[in-house]
């Protein structure tokens, strides 16, 4: 293997195996009730605000870039949904700020239940004001495609005091299955009684197979106490067993990145090119993984659905650490 194509394989390798943890961590909605205490030349201009806290003036950062992963609550390819809204809410909004200063890469997680302004598309498509709701709702307005990806990047952009977001990609649920049967399925031990949901889905251990898997880390309803908690312990085993299939796969298997890429590409939106992707390995191939943030909040039951409120000094908090530096004094 020549040295072009070793570094094809390892591009192809950190998109697999960031899609696989997204979907494995928006298509289970670990954040679903957890409470906690554009186009690749058409991004939102960088923030250009100062901000004083305490008597320090803080300025947006030059040396980031930011990636935002949506999981999207959709089945089926991603198509045009030919109109200015679609039903595909995104079920987890996940932002990599990568920083050259210190050479680190650090992940924000954003509840879907956030309660925030979005921009609303009217008749045509055209702009048409702003509503608040859950921040679930913002790729809903759009064609499904780009337009709904970036109608959600100007909604977070919005909500982090007018974050540049660099570069996005999207994916529809089906890819659990297919990420599932691409490893040669994930073991697990199940304990709850999922007879009344799937029979196949048997006490004990056994392989998840296609939409098994699916079933498994999504069901709550029906099962044991009901609880979200119980889910979670039903998620964290599973992505425990997916990620030790993964490497075993990889291991022993050349194509297999390049394989399992292409059976999930149509279920994916991005403005990466295979140029950026190339070149964000390049640069960031060697970047330490900081921290995992998760703005702390309150949830609160709507008419209809969870509502989730970010408490504003722990969100500021947040934005100033990851997108702002201190004027030097």
């Amino acid at each position: 293997m020549n040295r072009k194509q070793k570094r094809e394989k390892q591009v192809l390798g950190i998109v697999f195996f960031l899609f696989a943890l997204v979907f494995l961590y928006s298509g289970i909605k670990i954040l679903d009730s957890t409470v906690f205490l554009q186009k690749e030349n058409e991004m939102i201009p960088v923030a250009s605000k100062t901000i004083t806290r305490d008597g320090t003036d803080y300025f947006p950062r030059q040396d980031m870039t930011v990636l935002m992963v949506m999981g999207i609550d959709q089945n089926g390819v991603v198509k045009d949904s030919g109109s200015y809204n679609n039903s595909g809410a995104v079920d987890a909004v996940i932002l990599l700020v990568f920083t050259e200063k210190d050479e680190s890469v650090r992940v924000l997680t954003l509840n879907r239940d956030t309660m925030v302004d979005i921009p609303v598309l009217g008749v045509g498509g055209k702009p048409a004001g702003t509503i608040h709701g859950q921040l679930a709702l913002s790729h809903t307005y759009g064609n499904g495609l780009e337009e709904s990806c970036e109608n959600t990047i100007q909604t977070i952009s919005d909500l982090l005091y007018g974050l540049r977001i660099d570069y996005y990609v999207s994916m529809n649920m089906d890819a659990i299955a297919i990420l599932n049967d691409a490893v040669g399925g994930v073991q697990v031990t199940v304990t709850d009684d999922f007879s009344g949901i799937d029979s196949s889905i048997v006490q004990g251990e056994m392989t998840l197979r296609g939409e098994q898997a699916t079933t498994f880390v999504r069901s709550r309803s029906g099962l044991g106490d009901e609880l979200n908690v119980s889910r979670m312990e039903r998620q964290k085993e599973y992505v425990d067993g997916f990620l030790s299939a993964l490497k075993e796969k990889a291991a022993v298997d050349d194509r297999f990145i390049l394989q399992t890429y292409n059976d999930v590409d149509d279920y994916m939106v991005t403005n990466c090119s295979s140029t950026v992707w190339s070149t964000l390995l390049q640069r960031y191939r060697d970047y330490t993984l900081q921290e995992v943030i998760i703005p702390e909040g309150e949830n609160v039951k709507g008419n209809k659905y969870m509502e989730f409120y970010l408490d504003e000094e722990s969100l500021d908090d947040v934005i100033l650490r990851l997108f702002y530096s201190p004027k030097k004094k």
